[in-house]
């Protein structure tokens, strides 16, 4: 089976056509920061391209649904749910944390493993994970010396720090959650967003008459 995987959740707009008993096919990465949604569909496209396939030979989607970018994380869930949809396929969530994890486990296989993301605001992403891949902690925003304190008590654990992994790295952590029959992709939001709307300049409502 091929399947699609995109990540939109941190300053990376990326895609990879995937298959399951060959690997990787095609990709298209860009470094964006902004401007997802108005790239994403040409980056499909090309991965595509690049993997001499089109829509139709897509058997699944994949989607990396953060912790990350507010807008990152809803434009690249809700154009896999809308590929999904109108492909007749089914669509999986990877979260960034998971992912980190997992490429640090292949780079030094055998040790557990403790996620993070920068978060901003004094705060980080964070998750643990055993050597074999289950999740023991989180995920979770932390204050920063919370975060390092929870390095610290894991002697043994390797640290994947950064914002996103590599996009193979969400191919293949969806085919094993698709093959586990897992739910379709919703995206994960450890806080509020920060940009919130400016209470002082919003119109008082009206009761109706």
């Amino acid at each position: 089976m091929r399947l699609l995987a995109i990540d939109t959740a941190a300053d990376l707009c990326a895609a990879c056509v995937w298959d399951t008993e060959a690997g990787e096919r095609g990709r298209c990465v860009l470094e964006l920061g902004k401007g997802h949604a108005e790239r994403l569909v040409a980056v499909i496209d090309e991965a595509l391209a690049k993997a001499g396939s089109t829509y139709a030979d897509l058997g699944a989607i994949v989607v990396a649904v953060g912790p990350g970018s507010f807008t990152g994380v809803r434009v690249g869930v809700a154009a896999a749910r809308g590929l999904a949809l109108a492909l007749g396929v089914p669509a999986v969530g990877v979260t960034t944390l998971e992912a980190l994890a997992r490429q640090a486990r292949e780079e030094s296989p055998g040790h557990p493993v403790l996620a993070r993301i920068e978060a901003g605001r004094g705060q980080a992403y964070v998750a643990a994970f055993s050597a074999a891949g289950e999740l023991t902690f989180g995920p979770a925003a932390l204050a920063l010396a919370a975060a390092d304190e929870l390095v610290r008590d894991r002697r043994d654990t390797v640290l994947a720090a950064g914002k996103t992994a590599d996009i193979a790295i969400y191919a293949r952590c969806g085919a094993e959650k698709l093959a586990a029959g897992a739910p379709p992709p919703k995206p994960l939001y450890l806080r509020d967003a920060d940009a919130k709307p400016q209470e002082g300049f919003a119109l008082p409502r009206k009761a109706l008459p």
